[in-house]
């Protein structure tokens, strides 16, 4: 199939070839702002962990600065900037920017498809940010970030990937020279010296490039409903998945690891879900053989079913989250990403 496909990703290549260009000759033109912004990106399509990697940095920078979080708002029924309020719903500003709404709550969280706009109105706010974090903007070249942080995964690096459709790229691969700052995630946990000098090799990164790898780390399971509290999750045997992301790999293998059954249904990325899906969830709960069983859900997909009628229908059943965390390898390496986030938003503000 990837050779029938590869024309058409040549063709797409040089569409891009040509953008990139047209961007780095000055014919299109980029914006750049007084803000310090730092962009969290991938060239693939999804599921190298953008959205744990910009918790992170919330994290770091929410105790000594103002932060601002800006996302395009994938699969959300608004158009134009929109700021995330105590009313605020997934269908107004998409699922990702609302988990980061109901996670942090002393941030600002924004959605414009127009970077440019969207910081420009961020900027006019009565308290403007002194910092924006730019989620998922690596291929808006218009708006011109601070720092560049480039995000692949540890088993499919994007050196060895191809453009859509044959592969699983939505940009072309000299993109990566606009990176400051390149995150191998999901890596192994314990990862060994050869392992990562070969996928360093690979990504054969700029001199003015710095490689970091990070891993997810699984948290204890958050209980949302009345159920889930008052259910003993040492005795639980079995358990129910349903999500919607780009990659629920690692979170099956990890609920593999804890549970004697595991039970799955995955729907596509940011799916937006209805009656039918309930029913589906809920019947496939119920076929799970025992009593000593649990369903789960991720946090992103927890922001699609919140503020709706859908989410009183899950109030019999032991519902769940997983809350993830990103780790870094090494703690010295960590050190390193910490103060150069510092230091660039230290001398930009």
């Amino acid at each position: 199939m990837r050779r029938l496909l590869a024309p058409l990703s040549w063709l797409y290549a040089i569409v891009l070839f040509i953008r990139h260009k047209l961007y780095d000759w000055g014919l299109l033109k980029s914006r750049s702002f007084s803000v310090p912004t730092i962009c969290v990106g991938n060239l693939s399509l999804g599921g190298t962990g953008k959205t744990p990697h910009t918790e992170y940095l919330i994290r770091l920078l929410k105790d000594i600065a103002n932060v601002a979080v800006l996302s395009r708002g994938y699969g959300r029924k608004t158009e134009g900037f929109v700021l995330a309020n105590e009313e605020t719903t997934y269908e107004q500003i998409g699922d990702e920017p609302l988990q980061y709404h109901l996670k942090f709550n002393d941030i600002t969280v924004a959605v414009d498809e127009d970077r440019c706009d969207g910081v420009t109105n961020l900027m006019r706010l009565e308290k403007s940010p002194d910092v924006i974090v730019l989620d998922d903007a690596y291929q808006h070249r218009k708006i011109k970030p601070g720092l560049n942080i480039l995000l692949t995964e540890y088993y499919n690096i994007y050196k060895k990937d191809m453009l859509v459709p044959a592969g699983k790229l939505r940009d072309i691969k000299m993109a990566a020279k606009r990176a400051d700052i390149i995150i191998v995630t999901k890596s192994p946990k314990v990862l060994l010296p050869y392992d990562k000098r070969d996928v360093v090799d690979v990504l054969n990164a700029k001199p003015y490039q710095q490689v970091f790898f990070t891993y997810i780390d699984f948290q204890k399971l958050n209980p949302i409903n009345k159920t889930a509290k008052e259910t003993a999750l040492q005795d639980m045997k079995s358990v129910y998945l349903f999500c919607g992301i780009a990659n629920p790999y690692p979170l099956e293998d990890y609920l593999k690891r804890k549970y004697n059954t595991l039970i799955t249904k995955y729907f596509d990325d940011h799916h937006c879900f209805n009656d039918s899906d309930i029913d589906m969830i809920l019947s496939g709960y119920d076929s799970v053989i025992g009593k000593n069983k649990i369903i789960v859900t991720t946090e992103k997909d927890l922001m699609r079913l919140t503020n709706s009628s859908y989410i009183n229908r899950f109030d019999n059943v032991p519902l769940f989250t997983v809350p993830i965390e990103v780790r870094f390898n090494d703690e010295k390496e960590e050190e390193t990403f910490k103060n150069l986030i510092l230091n660039y938003v230290g001398k930009n503000s």
